[in-house]
C-alpha cells in the first residue's frame, strides 16, 4: 500500500473510532442530548458534507433513482444502529460499544454464506467466526455477570452491528453502479429528515455544555462527512474489501481513547474479549485469493 493508502487508513481508523468517544460525551443526560436528536444532528451536517460532492459526481440522480434501496440502508445503516448505538452508550462504556461493533466482519460474514459465499465454509475463515463467537460470549458473559454493563444495552449494540452487516452487502448488490459518496449522501438525509420530528419535540430544555455542543459537531463533520469521504477515497486505492479491514482499527482506537480520555474503566471482560473479537473477524472476513464468490 502507498504511504497515501496508509495515511487514509489511519486517518479513517481515527475518524471512525472516535465517535464513540463523541456520542457517549454528547448523550450526556444532563448536559447534552436525547440520542434522536444527536443523530438528526449527526446525519444533517454529513448529508451538507456529501451532498454537494455527490451532485460533482454526477451520482445524486443515480442513488435519488434508487431510493427504496438507499432508505432500506439508511435504516439498517443509520437510523436503526444509531440511535441504538447512542441508547446504549448512556448506560455502557464507549470502548465496549465500539469492542461490540468489531462483531461486524462476523455478521457480514454469515450473511455472505446465507447469500451463497461458498468461501466461507473454507477453514480459516469458519474458525474465525468460532474464535469471534467465543470472544463475543466473553465479553457479553463477563460484562453482564459483573455488573460492568447493562445487558440490554450490549444487546442494542450487536443489533446494530448486525444492521451494519448487512446494510453495505445489500445496497451493492441493489446498486452496483452508484457512487457510496452518492448513496451515504441520500441516506443521511433521510435520516436526517427521518428523526427531525423527534430532534424538535425532544430538544434539550436544560444548559447544553460546550462538549456536548463540540461532540455532535465532531460527530458530523468528522465521524460522518470526512469519515466517509476518506473510506470512499481509500477504497479506490485499495478496494473496498481491504478498507473494511479499518475495522480493526476502529476498535483498537475506541477503547484506547475511552480509557484515556474519559478514564474508562479497562474491565477484564474487554481484556479478554477484545482481542478475540479482532482475532476472529480478521479470519472470518478473509478470502482465499483464487475464490470466486457466489451471490
Amino acid at each position: 500500500m502507498s504511504r497515501r493508502g496508509w495515511f487514509l487508513f489511519i486517518l479513517v481508523g481515527f475518524l471512525w473510532g472516535v465517535p464513540y468517544l463523541f456520542i457517549k460525551v454528547a448523550v450526556n443526560q444532563d448536559h447534552g442530548f436525547t440520542p434522536a436528536v444527536v443523530v438528526c444532528l449527526r446525519t444533517a451536517i454529513g448529508a451538507a458534507i456529501l451532498i454537494p460532492l455527490a451532485i460533482k459526481q454526477g451520482q445524486l440522480g443515480a442513488a435519488l433513482r434508487g431510493a427504496k434501496y438507499v432508505f432500506f440502508y439508511a435504516l439498517l445503516e443509520m437510523i436503526g444502529p444509531w440511535i441504538l448505538i447512542g441508547t446504549a452508550e448512556q448506560k455502557i462504556p464507549s470502548g465496549l460499544a465500539g469492542l461490540l461493533v468489531a462483531s461486524v466482519p462476523i455478521w457480514a460474514t454469515i450473511f455472505a454464506s446465507m447469500r451463497g459465499d461458498k468461501t466461507v465454509w473454507q477453514k480459516k475463515r469458519l474458525m474465525g467466526i468460532i474464535v469471534g463467537f467465543i470472544g463475543l460470549v466473553a465479553v457479553v458473559g463477563i460484562e453482564s455477570i459483573t455488573g460492568s454493563a447493562d445487558p440490554l444495552s450490549i444487546f442494542m449494540v450487536l443489533l446494530a452491528s448486525i444492521g451494519y452487516s448487512y446494510a453495505v452487502m445489500m445496497v451493492q448488490g441493489a446498486l452496483p453502479g452508484v457512487s457510496g459518496i452518492a448513496i451515504n449522501a441520500v441516506a443521511m438525509a433521510m435520516a436526517a429528515i427521518f428523526y427531525l420530528p423527534w430532534a424538535i419535540v425532544q430538544w434539550p430544555t436544560h444548559a447544553i455544555s460546550a462538549g456536548a455542543i463540540r461532540a455532535v459537531v465532531g460527530l458530523g463533520v468528522l465521524s460522518t462527512g470526512a469519515a466517509f469521504v476518506a473510506f470512499f477515497t481509500l477504497a479506490t486505492i485499495i478496494g473496498v474489501a481491504r478498507g473494511s479491514l479499518v475495522t480493526y482499527l476502529n476498535t483498537a482506537c475506541a477503547v484506547l481513547l475511552g480509557v484515556i480520555i474519559l478514564k474508562e474503566p479497562l474491565t477484564v471482560g474487554i481484556i479478554l474479549g477484545l482481542p478475540l473479537v479482532l482475532i476472529g473477524s480478521y479470519f472470518a472476513s478473509r478470502k482465499p485469493e483464487n475464490a470466486s464468490v457466489q451471490s
